[in-house]
């Protein structure tokens, strides 16, 4: 079954462009010119991969971003247009799993969304796995569930973490006090290699950081190691709550 893409652009020609560019590639391509066009498309089809404008009418892309993060299992790729820099902080902020910046080159937009698509399918695989265990991490009063992705605060607020940033807090519980370089984060967050002037890594932590800003007992939990990386400096326990799978036998 060929993997459904969903274009969401408001320029003719540019979301034509793109239509016919992946139909080429094998892809089932649906196209939007905005967020309610999306919206109806998404309502109607099972969407694998997200292109996504930043600039829209109506809905920008940042407020269509925000919905779209809430199912693991959609890609997003965001083009932008305005500022590198501002964009590519915009797009990491929004918890984009991949971003180019216009004008781009065609040939490079397929090889990042057919990775992307490999990344989607490897995760798909692994949650059809349901005998997995429950992991429960507890730190300095905090506590963050795999199952949900939830982090909870001391005073028991609640807080879904992207993929990316849970991945990031993952690796950070289960190597706490050591030092874990930029690469290996964002290998562990995206399942890619760390690229020239990345900054996903960066904005992943600072994103991270403020729910411990806002307790006054955990600001620090994860420090920066200049020249190195980040350590996550907290005091955690791991439990391992068992799931029964769906193919054990009946009693």
């Amino acid at each position: 079954m060929s993997a459904r893409l969903l274009i969401v652009e408001d320029e003719v020609v540019t979301r034509n462009t793109l239509t016919r560019l992946f139909q080429q590639e094998g892809y089932d391509v649906f196209d939007a010119a905005d967020g309610m066009q999306m919206q109806r498309i998404m309502a109607r089809q099972q969407i694998d991969l997200v292109i996504m404008d930043v600039n829209l009418p109506g809905k920008s892309g940042i407020e269509l971003a925000e919905k779209l993060r809430e199912n693991d299992n959609i890609g997003l790729v965001f083009l932008t247009g305005r500022d590198a820099e501002e964009d590519r902080l915009l797009a990491l902020e929004l918890g984009a799993d991949d971003y180019l910046i216009k004008p781009y080159n065609p040939k490079e937009l397929i090889i990042r969304v057919r990775n992307l698509y490999r990344r989607i399918e490897a995760l798909k695989s692994q949650q059809k796995n349901v005998g997995h265990d429950s992991v429960v991490y507890e730190f300095n009063g905090w506590r963050l569930e795999s199952d949900s992705r939830c982090l909870f605060s001391p005073d028991g607020k609640m807080f879904r973490l992207p993929k990316s940033e849970y991945r990031a807090m993952e690796l950070f519980l289960t190597n706490p006090g050591k030092i874990l370089d930029r690469e290996t984060l964002v290998k562990k967050m995206l399942d890619r290699e760390l690229r020239p002037n990345d900054r996903t890594v960066d904005v992943a932590i600072r994103r991270i950081r403020r729910h411990f800003e806002a307790q006054p007992d955990s600001p620090n939990l994860i420090t920066t190691i200049h020249g190195e990386g980040y350590r996550f400096i907290g005091d955690v326990s791991i439990q391992h709550l068992e799931q029964p799978s769906l193919n054990a036998p009946r009693m």
